[in-house]
This record gives structure tokens, sequence and C-alpha cells, in this order.
């Protein structure tokens, strides 16, 4: 292994100081950094753990929204009362990452900034029309996400924590890669006062929207409406666990399952 130093600091002021260093990366659960390490696809020379920093944990209610702070663990999400509560469908995608011991470690705001393309937090995040709250600035769901593993982030900026407006109804479903765990396609639908939104994960180079299907459920919120809605195979990805065309047909299948879920 090469060699690193390793920084745990105890306030936000300090970490956001760390992590302007262009050489410095950030941990938050690991999930995915320290396995980049051990396979030498990132090479570090600085580690900022912001384990130590307590206004970064908590899930709290502030109005009509649900905050959770960027360390809360997956496994805290998905056991919360306040989030069982206010949104359940949150609790449940919490509930259904990796494994136990994934869950124990890995964090909501590690997920979001990492941005894999077939995580179940950025479906959630853009499908409730989240904001993601950082030591800078406040970002829209929709501005945040941009691309594979690429966001609104700059340089030294952290995310502090989530809030999640509550919707009407809301509900996840995902078709899990049967390794990883991931989701090869995974579905989040929510009702708001405002109309639907769709979030797909899984199937191409990030979380996207889908139009098409958020208008038909805007007019009839039922899992008939989604049946005649096409999705564009060309958009998504071919790989060896599934094709384009397959993940077209589990985006239509998903979307109709989460709908009749989150009508109970």
């Amino acid at each position: 292994m090469y060699q690193f130093t390793f920084e745990r600091p105890s306030s936000l002021a300090e970490a956001s100081r760390l992590a302007a260093n262009g050489n410095a990366r950030v941990l938050a659960g690991g999930q995915t950094l320290l396995a980049s390490m051990k396979l030498r696809l990132a090479n570090p020379e600085q580690l900022i753990d912001l384990g130590a920093i307590p206004e970064l944990a908590g899930i709290r209610r502030e109005g009509n929204a649900l905050v959770i702070g960027a360390m809360a663990r997956h496994a805290d999400v998905a056991a919360s009362d306040e989030v069982r509560s206010a949104i359940p469908a949150l609790a449940d995608l919490a509930g259904g990452i990796g494994d136990r011991q994934v869950r124990a470690m890995g964090t909501l705001g590690g997920s979001v900034a990492n941005n894999d393309p077939a995580a179940c937090y950025p479906a959630a995040v853009l499908a409730l029309n989240a904001t993601v709250q950082t030591t800078q600035r406040k970002i829209a769901a929709d501005d945040f996400f941009q691309g594979l593993f690429t966001t609104a982030l700059q340089e030294g900026e952290l995310i502090t924590a989530v809030s999640f407006p509550q919707a009407r109804r809301a509900a996840y479903i995902k078709f899990r890669q049967p390794a990883s765990r991931f989701a090869l396609v995974g579905v989040f639908v929510a009702q708001t006062d405002s109309g639907v939104r769709v979030a797909v994960t899984g199937g191409g180079n990030g979380v996207f929207r889908h139009g098409g299907l958020e208008q038909a459920l805007t007019k009839n919120f039922s899992p008939d409406a989604v049946k005649g809605v096409a999705v564009d195979a060309s958009t998504l990805s071919s790989d060896l666990h599934a094709s384009a065309a397959y993940r077209a047909n589990l985006v239509s299948v998903l979307t109709q399952r989460a709908v009749a879920k989150a009508l109970g």
C-alpha cells in the first residue's frame, strides 16, 4: 500500500480547509473509496475522515421536510422512526442497500456525492425533489447530478445534509444485480401536489428522470397508465448483465410495481 496521511477533523471548518487540498479525498462511509484504493484505482495523498463531526449526523424534521445528515448510515435511515413516519419509501430504500455490513458503514452523503450510476439514494433525491445542502450552498436535485460519477460539487465543497420534502405517495422498487446488490434498474416514484416525479437508476450513465412516465402518471396515477408509455432503449446501457432492451422493459415493469406499491 502506498503512503498517505489520515486526518479526522472535529469541525466542518477544519474539514473544509483540509478538503481544499486537490490531492485529498473525503472518507464518509468508504464503501467505494477504500475498495478503489485497494485496487490502486485511487491514490490520494490524504484521507479526511468525516466521522468525528457531530453536525453531520442526525435525522430531524423541519416543517414539511425531513433533513438527514450526510453521515447518517444507511442502517440508521432504515431504522429511523422519523423516516418511517414521514417518508416510508426512503426507509425502505435504505434497508435494501447492499448487505448488513454495507448498511452499517455506508452513508447518505457518501452515496450522493459519489453518484454511482447504479446507486439507490440518487433516485430518491431526484424523485423527491430533495435539496442537497453543502458547506457553501443549497443545490436542487435537478441541478446536482451531472452524469457518471459527476455532481455539481466543487473542490473542497462538502455535503452536510439532504432535505427531503414529504410526498403524498412514494415507492422505490429495484431489480438487484445478484452479485453486487446494486440496482440493475431501480425506479423511485413520488406523487406530490405539483405532479409526479419518476427517477431511474441503473439504466444509464447516471440517475435520470423520465418525462413520459411522469406525464402519464400525473394524469392518472395507476399502473395501467404506465403500460402505454415508451421507454427508449437507445438511451440505456447494455452490458454483460443486461441488454439495453431488457433494461427498458425493466423500467416499465418496475414503474408499474412502484406505483402499485405507493397506492398500497
